[in-house]
């Protein structure tokens, strides 16, 4: 609508100085050192939703980071979108790989960079922004409710708690999510499915203390050269996953579906620049498109064990230890596949070490309904803002409350994203196209429009 534009328009450098500002916040939630600095950035949020319009904001503490809840209800007898979202970060190691400070944003290239620019605060603020646009060109067509909570990067552990607790709180007809990607500005998509996660932590301990490699390698297990076999056995020479079970609930993509799948735009010679990588890697039989957006997965996050400082300690450690994460797909369980992981992983211990198995946080994949009222929403607003309809793909990471929200407040979700593959989310150098940033503020009102008019 021209009105949205001209409003738009003549808020642009405001819209993105507050949203730098935002991202000056090192609200990292996983690191108890910045708790301070979570809040503050949760009272930034609540202050923003206020400025947009909403006619009530809060700050809802929960037993970790808290939730900022707000609301611009203008008739109930309208559909109630709930937008969802996250202000806190990933930690921003390591430092030394960024180009800049990354809580010191910059624009370089028509591109924000810093942490947090597009997981999740830019694609977030969208949302506030856009809300704002609505509500000053008196055109809001429906009602809006916020959830923004602090916990995202740490399993959101507390959000179920919530959940729970403010069913009627967060009545709605939709959850709308932006904390997903498209293929490209040109070839706008729209993510019809997420992998679900199952996330370990192993320790395999031999010794009772650490040894002279001299005086004692050869007689007595390392364990990182243990744990090191352990991991490349979880791997067959295909790829394939070995632990038994894992496949089991495993449903494969029809030809159709894999054809359909395979048919979005993609360069894979451009994919291995992007990236310097001679060669794509993963289960054989399976396209990249498919590996990363309908094949589970395991991979190793982190190892570490023994002597990694300056110069040389020829040490043969007491132990050793390794972070671990497993993708999952429809029909499989986060705590059917970490149960599996564990018993397969002490079995195939040798004698001569304790292997202990920590299951972290988990979620459940998703698949959204196409056919829905909310679904064909997003897609006209994504015709009407970009001219084009979009391709639907299958996203490869997770947001595990995704399914959360449907089981606890029976809610299905949009996955309305702008952010792009190569956008560095979880890396040095994250960042968020400007472009991006201002075509997501121009879409989302589209999908309000166009989900008022579809729901009479």
């Amino acid at each position: 609508m021209q009105v949205w534009n001209e409003y738009l328009a003549a808020n642009k450098q405001r819209f993105l100085d507050e949203l730098l500002d935002l991202l000056r916040i090192p609200s990292v939630s996983a690191d108890s050192k910045y708790k301070a600095d979570v809040a503050r950035c949760a009272d930034a949020v609540k202050k923003s939703l206020l400025d947009a319009g909403c006619d009530n904001a809060e700050i809802c503490p929960t037993a970790g980071h808290p939730i900022v809840y707000g609301e611009k209800m203008i008739d109930p007898k309208l559909p109630t979108v709930l937008v969802y979202g996250h202000y806190d970060v990933q930690p921003a190691d390591p430092l030394e790989l960024w180009h800049s400070g990354p809580f010191e944003p910059v624009i370089k290239d028509e591109k924000i960079y810093a942490r947090g620019a597009c997981d999740d605060k830019g694609q977030m603020f969208m949302h506030v922004k856009a809300l704002e646009v609505m509500v000053k060109t008196n055109t809001l067509p429906c009602n809006v409710k916020f959830m923004i909570e602090g916990e995202e990067e740490v399993g959101s552990s507390n959000l179920g708690i919530f959940l729970e607790g403010n069913k009627e709180k967060l009545k709605a007809d939709i959850v709308l999510v932006s904390d997903t990607s498209m293929i490209s500005m040109e070839h706008p998509s729209l993510e019809t499915g997420l992998r679900g996660l199952a996330y370990m932590e192993v320790e395999v301990v031999g010794p009772n203390r650490d040894l002279h490699s001299g005086v004692y390698g050869g007689a007595v297990a390392n364990p990182i050269n243990t744990l090191a076999k352990m991991i490349a056995s979880l791997h067959d020479e295909n790829n394939h996953i070995t632990i038994p079970g894992f496949y089991d609930k495993v449903q494969d993509l029809t030809e159709a579906e894999r054809a359909a799948l395979n048919s979005a735009p993609f360069d894979l010679n451009e994919y291995q620049n992007e990236l310097g990588i001679k060669e794509v890697h993963g289960e054989k039989g399976y396209t990249t498109l498919e590996r990363t957006g309908t094949r589970p997965t395991l991979d190793v996050n982190g190892i570490w064990g023994g002597y990694i400082g300056e110069g040389a300690k020829t040490v043969l450690p007491s132990k050793a230890n390794a972070k671990i994460s497993m993708r999952l797909v429809p029909n499989q369980s986060s705590e059917e596949i970490s149960a599996l992981f564990q018993k397969h992983f002490e079995s195939i211990a040798p004698a001569g070490v304790k292997v202990t198995v920590t299951p972290h946080h988990g979620g459940e994949p998703v698949v959204t309904p196409t056919d829905s009222v909310a679904y064909k929403a997003a897609a006209k607003a994504i015709q009407t803002a970009f001219g084009k309809d979009p391709i639907p793909t299958r996203g490869g990471g997770s947001i595990p409350i995704i399914a959360l929200f449907e089981r606890v407040l029976g809610l299905k979700t949009v996955l309305l994203g702008f952010g792009l593959d190569n956008d560095n989310i979880h890396s040095p150098n994250e960042k968020y196209d400007v472009f991006n940033y201002f075509k997501g503020i121009e879409t989302i009102p589209y999908f309000h429009k166009y989900l008022a008019e579809m729901s009479n």
